[in-house]
């Protein structure tokens, strides 16, 4: 067969199988409108932004994020009741749910989650984009520009293909993730003395590698049901990307949170005293001189920044 051939039964194939309930639907008639935004997106992140910020001062965007975030806060909470009401709370089957494309009440009021999910992770890509106007540039790695442009490529797909079924227990659990997660941003975002409060900034990331290992089980299962008649090979699709995303979000983990034991001690020199030097309190010079011989030594181990990175917010993390 020529090449001409198989793009033409490719081609076939997306538009036979589209869902015609969803198509009249903002933003997923095609992917023309979405690849436009993303191709902007990373544009503006990557080159425009930076340029645009190098000699001028970062904004500071409290108000707006603190709106931002309660905004986000809002619609996980909604789509977390719609994905447990339009299917798992009662109708849905965790080992095996088929996508009904049908008009059933309970099928589209999924499916318009699922739209509604689509529609949250274009607006999330504000999340970078505000990294960029406070001149965070540090804070926009791989693993959040990756995270950002994948999501509303799946959501898209999802929304033409796929809107229900056995994928869109990512859908809910995410959403419950992301309202802890807004909520940390919007009171981090209040500043210094809401934040002092907020001690519990790496426990998202814990939450997030735990909804990935779910996703995972829950989508490599079906492999194993030849009855069951979710494609398999979105379920694959979707083990693959959580298997991924679960070994990418536990080295940001690891990175960011497990490097102080390393520098704790210092040619008998413990983690105790030289906190006591950090915070001022050095018991005479001697010990000072020792901390500062060290110090030199050590060819700037001892002074190393930690990563000051997050997760998925515009406030003080990196990724989702």
């Amino acid at each position: 067969m020529s090449d001409a051939g198989v793009i033409d039964r490719i081609v076939h194939f997306f538009v036979v199988n589209e869902d015609p309930r969803t198509k009249p639907w903002l933003l997923s008639s095609s992917p023309g409108p979405l690849f436009t935004i993303l191709v902007t997106y990373l544009y503006f992140c990557l080159y425009a932004g930076p340029r645009y910020m190098k000699n001028r001062k970062p904004f500071e965007l409290k108000n707006t994020l603190i709106i931002y975030n309660a905004v986000q806060v809002v619609l996980s909470v909604y789509l977390v009741v719609e994905g447990l009401e339009g299917g798992w709370r009662k109708h849905y089957n965790f080992r095996c749910q088929p996508v009904d494309y049908s008009n059933n009440p309970i099928a589209i009021r999924m499916a318009r989650a699922v739209w509604l999910y689509y529609m949250c992770k274009i607006t999330e890509l504000l999340d970078t984009v505000f990294f960029v106007l406070r001149k965070k540039q540090n804070q926009i790695s791989f693993l959040h520009l990756y995270h950002h442009t994948l999501m509303p490529i799946c959501g898209f797909i999802g929304l033409k293909y796929f809107a229900g079924g056995h994928g869109t227990l990512l859908g809910l659990i995410n959403s419950f993730i992301h309202v802890i997660m807004y909520m940390y941003y919007m009171l981090a975002a209040m500043g210094p003395q809401v934040q002092k409060h907020l001690w519990w900034k790496k426990y998202l990331t814990v939450m997030q590698i735990i909804q990935f290992l779910i996703v995972f089980v829950h989508t490599i299962q079906i492999q194993f049901q030849p009855s069951c008649n979710f494609p398999k090979s979105i379920g694959c699709l979707l083990t693959l990307n959580a298997g991924l995303f679960t070994y990418m979000f536990s080295s940001f983990y690891i990175k960011s949170y497990n490097r102080a034991p390393k520098s704790e001690k210092y040619n008998g020199l413990d983690h105790k005293c030289s906190n006591g030097i950090a915070n001022g309190k050095a018991a005479n010079g001697e010990l000072l001189n020792r901390v500062n011989g060290v110090h030199k030594q050590s060819n700037g181990l001892v002074t190393s920044p930690e990563l000051n990175v997050e997760d998925l917010s515009p406030n003080t993390k990196k990724n989702d």
